[in-house]
């Protein structure tokens, strides 16, 4: 794998600390984003491994910028989470496209390991 940089957007603070530590720890360069607008407007084409991304975002969804990002670059890889689980959103999350659907909370090596099958 060329690149380590894993995006990282949510609008929770204290989710995107955690998850920046957690990634820092294995070796991997978070670049973490309080909005999809935030993300959107710094990184049009990015060169990432992947993005972990928030689906509940104020403003624009994260399905929204998944829409994007696929018309942007159809290759980058997006790892969905949600606190807000439900069969509509799991739904809207794969018909968007996505290599992993995490559940918030779940467990680190979960995250870990869908990084992993997106940077294969």
């Amino acid at each position: 794998m060329q690149s380590k940089t894993v995006a990282i957007v949510d609008d929770d603070p204290s989710m995107l600390r955690g998850l920046v530590r957690l990634l820092t720890t294995c070796g991997f360069e978070p670049a973490a984003y309080e909005s999809a607008e935030a993300f959107w407007e710094r990184n049009v084409v990015i060169n990432a491994v992947c993005v972990v991304l928030d689906i509940h975002l104020p403003g624009m969804s994260g399905i929204e910028l998944r829409r994007r990002l696929r018309e942007a670059d159809p290759t980058l890889p997006v790892i969905f989470m949600t606190a807000d689980d439900s069969e509509l959103v799991r739904m809207a999350a794969n018909a968007a496209g996505c290599v992993a659907y995490l559940q918030k909370p779940f467990p680190a090596q979960m995250l870990i390991d869908a990084i992993e099958k997106a940077a294969a």
